[in-house]
């Protein structure tokens, strides 16, 4: 028995000394890794993002600038299932037009609405942005962001509030 389990660790041993490949020219980028990498590089080319500058990239003087008052607003404390709307004001401080193509929410719960003309250098849009809290509890915090014809092409805004406990469930324990 003990000649049987001997000789199948040796068995094993060299099976797994054997299984090894340690040769150094196959190993890191160099071996296996080196046809990931390249499969990587043809399979998924380099994409333009309009969010990202580029170190060649200068910005555009001209550019309409997105200037915001308060860009986080805190509903503070309110009951479960309760409908909050918030009103997000900004000038244009830019040069140019500043045209707002889309407003997208953190949530479900979270719907921006904006303005929708053109808002000339030095005048004043709205986001609207309403939550509704059914279904949800505690401490929220969602964000809206913005694409405009800014650099950066996104901004953002945020909203906060704490949703009291409903009671149901029994007193509620901090």
């Amino acid at each position: 028995m003990k000649r049987t389990l001997l000789s199948s660790l040796l068995l094993s041993g060299a099976l797994l000394l054997g299984a090894c490949n340690n040769n150094p020219g196959e190993v890191g980028t160099e071996g296996m890794n080196a046809a990931a990498v390249d499969a990587n590089a043809t399979a998924a080319p380099l994409i333009d993002n309009p969010n990202v500058s580029s170190e060649t990239e200068a910005p555009n003087p001209n550019a309409p600038v997105m200037s915001f008052a308060m860009a986080d607003h805190d509903f503070g404390d309110i009951q479960p299932g309760a409908v909050v709307k918030h009103t997000f004001e900004f000038t244009n401080t830019g040069k140019t037009p500043l045209i707002i193509e889309n407003a997208t929410a953190s949530c479900g719960c979270t719907t921006p609405n904006w303005t929708k003309e053109p808002i000339a250098p030095g005048s004043k849009g709205t986001i609207d942005v309403q939550f509704d809290s059914h279904g949800k509890t505690g401490m929220q915090n969602k964000e809206v962001a913005i694409q405009a014809n800014t650099q950066p092409s996104i901004n953002k805004v945020v909203i906060k509030t704490n949703i009291l406990p409903d009671g149901q469930n029994g007193p509620y324990r901090q």
